[in-house]
């Protein structure tokens, strides 16, 4: 199958724990086109590798063969995958991986959507499986899972060592089913264990708000494809109320599209000026996407941006445009730090590899997968309830002190 995705992307911390990943994963891999190469091509260029180093894996291979006692049945090109997703971990990115033939038709169910799930991003933060965010509404948010929750065990299986990929395939099931996850709370000290019903996920995209004292509020669940069209239409609204101050919550948002950010960041910047660079090492030159002008609104405009820990990816690329370029400051705990672009590239008929080809840097050049964003205006929100959100009382209280 040949994969050439058209929109921009920026991947979600490898989603599919539900039907979601439909929006999300989709366009993880950057829409580009460019030389596949064979594997036979590869294995005849000598620069790569020369046949002493390689010397080494056949050796073992045929100590394995000889030696091994033979439990179970494992064919040569069972251990060809084996050793070909060895070669991807080796570079220590959890989102580079190869996909074996069983695990590559799960992703394309996973980019259909013909699944369903809990309705979390799960991802990996120092070697440890973690909730990036529970969508609004979901089998999980309504378990009670938070941002930043460690994941422990799925099932009876500890996810010390698995990958991102592998347990989001372990979690995700038929709607109606239940699965058992382990959880260590954030701040807790004790292990959960709770028991979540599986369903079909719809995703929220936006939510908008009015409080006294001028300030209109603007919640942001996701970066769809309709969250442009959306955003436009709420910003609409901001104006038309006369109001002049704005918050715009990008919590316990994972991310999406990157043509969304783009556009969004738009409407508060110039033309020309930068919202975000994609940075490819030494493998090309940077790619730098500049405010396409929409530039509505004046120096009276007052603006805060909420994030916390499950601010990810397009959040994070939106919020840090905003913050380095003097629009808004942000309020709340640091962001998750997820900031790379990926491809999925066909490896045989039934195989694919999915892998990192850049990062995502701020205006500034801040690498955000390094270390996310960190506010100017830092409150926890672990007492918050939703009859007193301390992160939004603290924006509003923020807001209110500005003529």
């Amino acid at each position: 199958m040949d994969f050439n995705f058209k929109n921009k992307y920026i991947p979600v911390i490898v989603i599919g724990v539900c039907v979601m990943v439909s929006v999300f994963y989709i366009g993880y891999f950057a829409g580009r086109e460019k030389a596949l190469y064979t594997i036979n091509a590869h294995l005849t260029d000598t620069s790569i590798i020369s046949q002493d180093e390689f010397a080494p894996f056949w050796k073992v291979w045929t100590i394995l063969d000889q030696k091994y006692v033979k439990s179970a049945s494992s064919t040569s090109q069972d251990k060809v995958w084996g050793a070909i997703q060895g070669l991807a971990n080796s570079f220590n990115d959890p989102y580079t991986v190869f996909f074996p033939p069983v695990q590559s038709k799960m992703f394309q169910d996973d980019i259909a959507g013909n699944f369903g799930g809990v309705g979390m991003e799960i991802g990996i933060k120092n070697n440890q499986l973690l909730v990036v965010a529970p969508l609004k509404d979901s089998p999980a948010s309504k378990a009670g899972v938070k941002a930043g929750d460690f994941i422990l065990k799925i099932e009876a299986t500890s996810t010390q060592g698995v990958p991102v990929d592998k347990a989001v395939n372990m979690i995700r099931g038929p709607k109606g089913s239940t699965v058992t996850i382990t959880f260590l709370p954030v701040g807790a000290t004790a292990p959960v264990i709770k028991k979540i019903i599986r369903d079909t996920i719809n995703i929220p995209t936006l939510d908008t708000e009015q409080r006294p004292g001028g300030i209109f509020i603007i919640k942001l669940y996701s970066f769809t494809a309709q969250s442009p069209d959306l955003f436009r239409n709420a910003l609409r609204q901001f104006i038309l109320s006369g109001d002049h101050k704005l918050i715009l919550d990008l919590r316990g948002n994972p991310g999406g599209y990157l043509d969304a950010a783009w556009d969004m960041a738009s409407y508060f910047l110039p033309a020309g000026a930068t919202v975000v660079t994609e940075d490819f090492g030494t493998k090309g030159e940077p790619n730098v996407f500049k405010s396409k002008g929409y530039n509505i609104f004046n120096n009276n405009l007052k603006m805060l941006i909420l994030v916390d820990g499950g601010s990810a990816s397009a959040s994070e690329i939106l919020a840090g445009a905003l913050s380095e370029q003097g629009v808004a400051k942000l309020v709340g705990s640091k962001t998750f730090g997820k900031g790379v672009v990926q491809e999925l590239i066909p490896i045989t008929a039934d195989t694919s590899l999915k892998v990192t080809v850049a990062r995502w840097m701020t205006p500034k050049w801040h690498n955000l997968s390094e270390n996310g964003l960190e506010p100017e205006y830092s409150v926890s929100s672990a007492s918050s309830t939703p009859e007193n959100d301390l992160v939004t009382n603290k924006a509003i209280q923020l807001l209110n002190q500005q003529p």
